[in-house]
């Protein structure tokens, strides 16, 4: 079995953040060529994309709010690269709203969480379904959160829609099955800026409560991405934890 990568094009949606430049990085070294996208930080992908080992890696926009950037993309990627073969949704947004605090989580707010962190992942696997069918060995991989089965998390629609997410992954393994293998990475608590808000003193506190007592990096969860490509070949469908054991 190969655990290598070369001649494959992998699509990180959000690549220019933690977790999805940790995924570009270790993607590329396993020898993929790499589309990094961004939405509003053009420089932020262009410098994981300069730091990327190997050649022909992209930076391209795409929001995850905006379907038709990403059927942008999906043609922009077919037309310079002859198609994608590996498509990691890492893109997302979220807030921190306590959990007792129902008012604060506006039906704003609540339809931003879903359009970007659920409807945004869907338009970009229907965006690039096609094209990584015909590649034959295809894969996806949405990341999603343990706070989908716990309910713990930065606000309760975050949580829901994550729950969401696991449903649409197993959903997408069936009708997708057998050209592309869908699959579901569920982090922890991870030490990026994803959560507006939640520093170092936070993350300290956290710590002590995790069984592995660590807050996870970005890397750890980048590395169970590179797994679904490189290792969990016969896995569909399937959700791989990334958590040091806090769900536990």
């Amino acid at each position: 079995m190969s655990h290598r990568l070369d001649n494959k094009v992998a699509v990180v949606i959000g690549g220019s953040g933690g977790i999805g430049a940790a995924t570009a990085r270790m993607l590329a070294g396993a020898g993929a060529r790499v589309i990094v996208t961004y939405r509003c930080r053009k420089d932020a992908g262009e410098a994981v994309v300069a730091s990327l080992p190997g050649d022909g890696h992209l930076c391209l926009p795409a929001d995850l709010a905006d379907t038709a950037t990403l059927a942008a993309l999906a043609a922009e990627v077919a037309a310079r690269t002859g198609g994608a073969d590996i498509l990691v949704n890492t893109g997302g947004f979220t807030e921190a709203v306590p959990a007792a605090d129902l008012d604060a989580l506006t039906d704003g707010l609540i339809d931003l969480i879903f359009e970007v962190n659920w409807r945004g992942q869907f338009a970009a696997v229907r965006a690039f379904r096609e094209q990584i069918a015909a590649r034959g060995d295809g894969l996806i991989v949405n990341v999603s959160s343990i706070a989908a089965f716990n309910g713990v998390g930065s606000n309760i629609a975050y949580a829901s829609v994550k729950a969401a997410t696991d449903t649409m992954t197993k959903a997408l393994a069936r009708a997708l099955a057998p050209a592309i293998r869908v699959m579901g990475v569920s982090p922890g608590v991870v030490d990026t800026d994803f959560v507006p808000g939640r520093g170092p003193e936070q993350l300290a506190k956290i710590a002590p409560s995790i069984p592995l007592r660590r807050v996870a990096v970005a890397d750890d969860v980048a590395r169970a991405i590179l797994a679904c490509a490189t290792h969990l070949t016969y896995s569909t469908g399937s959700l791989v934890v990334v958590d040091g054991g806090r769900a536990l």
